[in-house]
């Protein structure tokens, strides 16, 4: 990231761009996916940890005094996205869809884990997210609310992570090597 910083400016400014536009949107339609870290992820594939960490905080913090407060206190989560992603990044060719599902699970797993205690403990299960019908429906049914939660986050944060793995893989492809040497 040193080498090229105007270069990496301008790619954490169009992730953070990709990050509240796909947000907004997902929100809007009120899928049960979220779509908030497509640019994290992104910006972590091309600038590393911290690429991918910065880009994720200034999502949390742009998205939610402007659209959504919930992801003010989701920001940790997108910060230990960003940070995962750019480590497995790094030391992987993750540009091949055959890794897709693996990079996938690894990435989502930490966040999970995170939104879930942050879910149930701040927010009782509910929260601004489409998922939280879900959710709703399951501990309506007799479910546990921490499992509840967590179980619909499992579901949808893989699903989330794996949509978004494999455009920052296509993406990474359509853009080619220049792109890659940014590091």
């Amino acid at each position: 990231m040193r080498k090229n910083t105007t270069r990496s400016i301008v790619i954490m400014a169009l992730c953070l761009v990709l990050n509240i536009v796909c947000s907004n949107l997902i929100l809007m339609l009120r899928l049960p996916i979220y779509l908030d870290a497509v640019g994290t992820i992104f910006a972590a594939s091309l600038l590393g940890p911290f690429g991918g960490m910065a880009v994720g905080g200034a999502t949390g913090v742009l998205v939610g005094v402007t659209s959504d407060i919930f992801s003010l206190f989701f920001m940790p989560v997108q910060l230990v996205i960003g940070a995962v992603a750019g480590m497995l990044y790094k030391r992987k060719q993750a540009s091949q869809q055959k890794n897709s599902w693996w990079l996938a699970l690894a990435i989502s797993l930490p966040g999970t884990i995170l939104s879930t205690i942050i879910t149930v403990i701040l927010f009782n299960g509910i929260t601004s997210a489409g998922s939280s019908i879900i959710v709703q429906l399951l501990y309506g049914a007799g479910m546990n609310q921490s499992l509840s939660v967590f179980l619909v986050q499992i579901t949808t944060d893989y699903l989330d992570k794996l949509l978004t793995v494999i455009f920052v893989s296509f993406a990474g492809q359509l853009l080619g090597k220049r792109f890659s040497s940014i590091r």
